[in-house]
């Protein structure tokens, strides 16, 4: 079985939508990348830092899940990492308002050493030296390295960003992200550009419209499934790099046509995300859910057109 090793926070969130609030509540994206890649026949570890106030249940959650905790430190007398945020009514956009690093402040990965072989890394959105750490301490090159990351580090740990950006295979950004870090407005120059940064994938994800894959000239589209209810969308970016670097360690192929898969894996994972506060919805989630919920991506994307050569020639 193939190894995927997730690096990223394991956190607190309290979060408020237009349809309710929540106190602290299971978060971080690592949690989110962890639950999502589960679905898939991959050993996969967590390396993250907590503190001694992280519940118990939390940690047997993850257990539960099949993925190794063992590289997830918990400090003693240290206080958990903490976001709370408010989304506005269309939940495209939202407001932090508390931040706390507590235990992230003083983080330093230690990659199990069952895993520096790992098949697989997923870095998830952390500061950029943090992810170069993790990738130094690897004693086998991954078959792929995907990496999250966000405008934040873009505005405060640029040359970082740029030289961790030049080791991985796939960069997951959103859409104000790419056209941010690239300074080019069409989201085709936009990953034109990235692409000479270093990876040689760009996965440009657009919440509720979707998410696009740049691979040179190749481009590639997945739709989001419209959905009755949304209550949150915290983690639905965390929760697709999820599903997508689980199937792509699980199939053990890295060809754009395959890739292309991983998108639609990733993207019907979060669109379960999506439908109850926090990791809710993702704790409960069955792989007969999952499969039943493809078909309907399948048949959303599939379709048959009769082309008239003749009248295209003309």
């Amino acid at each position: 079985m193939n190894k995927l090793l997730i690096v990223g926070t394991v956190a607190f969130d309290a979060i408020e939508t237009p349809f309710g609030k929540t106190d602290k509540i299971l978060g971080g994206a690592a949690t989110y990348i962890g639950l999502s890649a589960s679905f898939f026949k991959v050993k996969s570890a967590i390396v993250s830092v907590v503190g001694e106030d992280f519940p118990q249940e939390y940690l047997d959650l993850l257990t539960s899940k099949n993925i190794d905790i063992s590289a997830i430190e918990v400090v003693k007398g240290g206080k958990t990492f903490f976001w709370s945020g408010r989304y506005h009514n269309d939940l495209n956009s939202r407001d932090t308002l508390v931040t706390e690093l507590n235990t992230l402040a003083d983080f330093q990965p230690k990659v199990p050493a069952n895993f520096t072989d790992a098949d697989v890394v997923m870095l998830g959105n952390l500061h950029p030296i943090v992810q170069i750490s993790v990738l130094d301490q690897l004693t086998a090159t991954p078959k792929l390295v995907v990496l999250d990351t966000m405008n934040f580090w873009m505005d405060c740990a640029l040359p970082e960003l740029k030289e961790v950006m030049k080791r991985v295979d796939v960069i997951t950004i959103n859409d104000e992200e790419a056209r941010q870090l690239s300074g080019e407005y069409s989201l085709v120059k936009a990953a034109a550009k990235i692409h000479e940064m270093g990876p040689k994938y760009v996965v440009i994800k657009k919440g509720e419209h979707g998410a696009l894959l740049f691979h040179g000239s190749n481009v590639f589209f997945a739709p989001a499934l419209p959905l009755e209810d949304v209550f949150d969308p915290t983690g639905a970016g965390d929760t697709f790099a999820g599903g997508f670097a689980g199937y792509i360690a699980q199939s053990e192929n890295i060809a754009f046509e395959n890739l292309k898969n991983g998108i639609i894996y990733g993207s019907n994972l979060a669109s379960f995300c999506v439908e109850q506060f926090g990791t809710q919805r993702m704790e409960k989630l069955t792989k007969t859910e999952v499969l039943d919920r493809l078909q309907q991506f399948r048949a959303l994307t599939q379709f048959d057109i009769a082309l008239d050569t003749q009248e295209t020639n003309a």
